[in-house]
């Protein structure tokens, strides 16, 4: 069923090329030309809009037809979605599937509309590091004489310790078949942490109060730009000793230089998000700056040493050159993260460092200064998260060689790469597709992911299948010299030297999921672990019964339909009066909405809904009827308040299907009570439903000490009230 709809989107695709009319823009133009079947081009706007999910209010929404009128067709539409789990954003992985052009791998280019990818060749042999070697003056090549002299020194770098680590076979087998032993430790600033590993007995990390520069084993010339770069985050507070970290940064970077996985689930936009990135950054080009240099001056030893003396000793690179994935939800933060980098490379304002197609990197990434921001008041933490460029169909590739870098990089000849999971999606494709590629993931040794949580609102998928393609073997040689490839990687067992790093807003089951599953690296893993003690509850300033309902269920798989079945026995009988009018069904699940609409239009209730694919009128005309009672119910998607944030106006009866993803929506929705200028009314009411795993999103709104209560209470009702004064 995908197969076909992918080849119909090629088919598609090739018009939109003849057109040549901008993607990201103009795509819906484009659609409405093109002579493909009503269903199709009504789910290709759907997915537009998100791509196009502009900072203006545009919301050009496409897809569901949210007149009364046309219901037929919707139907047909959900089947297609649930079937194929097309989610909010799947954007334009029907536009761009083919346009991965061969080699070469970064994002359509809105401004010019390009179609084809651009793909920097001109630059190859300057950043080539088979015939690259290191620069004299530059000072390294010293510094490696000096290193070699005392090995000592050379071998307690953790960069060196960690890639010289030669696993055995029964240790890879431990790893694989024994459980993790785990231990708890308390640090300053970053708090409960969890420690785990197979191999050795799990060693906790103390936190050091303060950290010595040079004891950072920080490449050149990181360990005189870090703290220039890093200044903004400072306060005059910081220690004099600690000249250039945040409490923070030293402590997530002390996790990050031994090499360990780290789980970090308390990234916030507003507060901590820049530092947290600053780090991060400085730890990957590190890493590349370090990685380079050992394949540089080996070249340089290699080109040296007397003919026909095969030497072992320079295994000192993977099966492909990338290095370090970093996956982020949105162009801006890639922009944001290549400026880190390059002001992390220059030494100074005098020495620039020549950045190839810079130029073209600002205008696809950055954002246009024309487009007027929305009139409409959004909280600041949505102004946060959705700054700049919000495309979310992306991939760029980054060569860093010395004193310069290339943009635009094709993959094969990249140290980093950036991208969206849309971007990586649209070129690992799936199962049988002719063009698709993944080997350039074979030997990545540092995974980020920042800003987890977004992609359970964009479409979790596309990480799953990312974390399914990552350090495999490839298929093909890709003219790598396996002589300088290190064992670890021949072996096939590179996945057990990836550090992955995970930055979230929030604790979340999937996320947790891919941590505890999809990392197996040998150092162990670190993961914070901190209990909300308050939930957003205390946040309601509205006078609101809370009425909590606790649902039975066997097991996770059961608990959908659990859930379904008594909301329509239990929950919705008791607001099918009509006194209870005015009616607000909060969903986080698009497949949970389908099937409550579709139920409400068997059953004929008058109602309407919103969700993130409803179009500008639709959304006006639903919130109108809402308003005014002509409509008793409104079913409303937790996706299109994450991209949209409205405040929907006469809600008196709320009711959460399901807790919320963030936290804090629960208490913005409970909030939008007060919208409506009617006076406090006193038969306001709100009713939550919710099972024993729902724990966390349990804990994050009611507070970790209520939460226990109420999932082993006998009593299956719990009441709360707030706003009393």
């Amino acid at each position: 069923q995908s197969e076909t709809s992918d080849k119909s989107s090629a088919e598609s695709d090739s018009e939109a090329e003849v057109e040549q009319v901008s993607v990201y823009r103009k795509l819906l133009a484009t659609l409405k030309t093109s002579p493909e079947s009503e269903s199709e081009e009504e789910e290709d706007e759907s997915e537009s809009e998100e791509a196009g999910e502009s900072e203006t209010e545009m919301d050009s929404e496409g897809s569901q037809e949210t007149g009364e009128a046309g219901g037929g067709e919707e139907d047909k539409n959900d089947v297609l979605d649930q079937e194929e789990g097309i989610t909010a954003t799947d954007t334009a992985e029907q536009t761009l599937a083919q346009e991965q052009a061969d080699g070469g791998d970064t994002s359509c280019d809105p401004s010019h509309g390009v179609i084809e990818e651009f793909t920097d060749v001109k630059h190859e042999s300057e950043f080539s590091l088979e015939t690259n070697f290191m620069e004299e003056e530059s000072g390294d090549c010293n510094a490696d004489k000096r290193e070699s002299t005392s090995s000592q020194a050379f071998s307690e770098d953790p960069f060196k310790q960690h890639m010289d680590k030669e696993l055995e076979e029964k240790e890879v087998e431990k790893m694989s078949t024994l459980p993790k032993t785990s231990s708890q430790s308390k640090w300053p600033r970053l708090g409960q942490l969890t420690f785990s590993s197979t191999l050795e007995k799990c060693k906790t990390l103390k936190a050091d109060k303060e950290v010595d520069v040079k004891q950072l084993y920080l490449h050149k010339p990181l360990e005189s730009t870090w703290p220039k770069v890093n200044k903004q985050f400072l306060s005059s507070a910081n220690k004099p000793s600690d000249p250039s970290f945040t409490p923070l940064q030293r402590e997530l970077f002390c996790i990050m230089n031994t090499y360990r996985d780290l789980f970090y689930p308390e990234r916030n936009a507003l507060t901590n998000g820049e530092e947290i990135r600053h780090a991060y950054c400085l730890h990957a080009l590190n890493h590349v700056l370090k990685a380079n240099a050992q394949v540089l001056s080996n070249n340089a030893k290699r080109r040296d040493q007397k003919p026909g003396t095969d030497n072992d000793d320079y295994r000192d690179q993977g099966l492909t050159r990338p290095k370090v994935l970093m996956i982020v939800p949105f162009r801006e933060c890639a922009l944001r993260i290549v400026h880190i980098f390059i002001s992390l490379l220059e030494v100074n304002d005098k020495r620039k460092i020549d950045v190839s197609n810079k130029k073209r990197f600002k205008g696809e990434f950055g954002s246009d200064p024309e487009e007027k921001p929305p009139n409409l008041k959004r909280p600041e933490d949505y102004e946060a998260v959705f700054a700049g460029n919000i495309d979310d169909h992306f991939r760029i590739g980054v060569a860093i060689l010395q004193k310069s870098m290339r943009l635009y990089a094709p993959f094969y000849s990249s140290d980093i790469i950036i991208a969206s999971p849309l971007g990586m999606r649209t070129i690992i494709g799936a199962e049988g597709e002719k063009k698709r590629d993944f080997d350039f993931l074979s030997s990545i040794e540092i995974l980020v992911i920042d800003q987890a949580d977004i992609y359970l609102m964009q479409n979790w998928e596309h990480v799953l299948h990312l974390m399914k393609h990552i350090n495999l073997l490839p298929r093909d040689s890709h003219g790598v010299d396996f002589s300088r490839v290190r064992m670890l990687n021949l072996n096939n067992w590179s996945k057990y030297h990836r550090q992955t790093l995970l930055f979230s807003a929030l604790q979340d089951p999937q996320i947790n999921s891919v941590f505890n599953r999809h990392c197996f690296n040998y150092v162990g893993q670190v993961a914070v672990r901190n209990v909300p003690l308050s939930g957003s509850i205390s946040h309601v300033v509205v006078q609101l019964p809370h009425v909590f309902r606790r649902l039975e269920a066997e097991n996770v798989t059961s608990v959908i339909d659990t859930r379904f079945q008594f909301f329509i026995d239990k929950v919705l009988p008791e607001y099918r009066d009509a006194i209870m009018s005015h009616t607000l069904i909060y969903v986080p699940s698009y497949f949970d909405y389908v099937r409550l609409r579709n139920y409400f239009k068997k059953e004929e209730l008058n109602f309407t809904h919103i969700c993130e694919y409803t179009k500008k009128a639709g959304v006006c005309r639903a919130r109108r009827f809402f308003l005014k009672g002509e409509k008793q119910f409104l079913l409303f998607t937790e996706r299109f308040h994450f991209y949209k944030r409205y405040t929907i106006k006469g809600i008196r009866n709320l009711i959460f299907y399901e807790l919320p993803t963030y936290s804090h929506f629960y208490s913005e929705i409970c909030n939008m009570m007060k919208a409506t200028d009617n006076g406090v009314d006193a038969t306001w009411t709100c009713t939550v439903l919710y099972s024993k795993y729902d724990a966390q999103k349990l804990a994050a709104v009611v507070g970790i000490d209520r939460t226990a209560q109420m999932l082993q209470s006998k009593k299956n009702v719990h009441l709360f009230v707030t706003g009393e004064n």
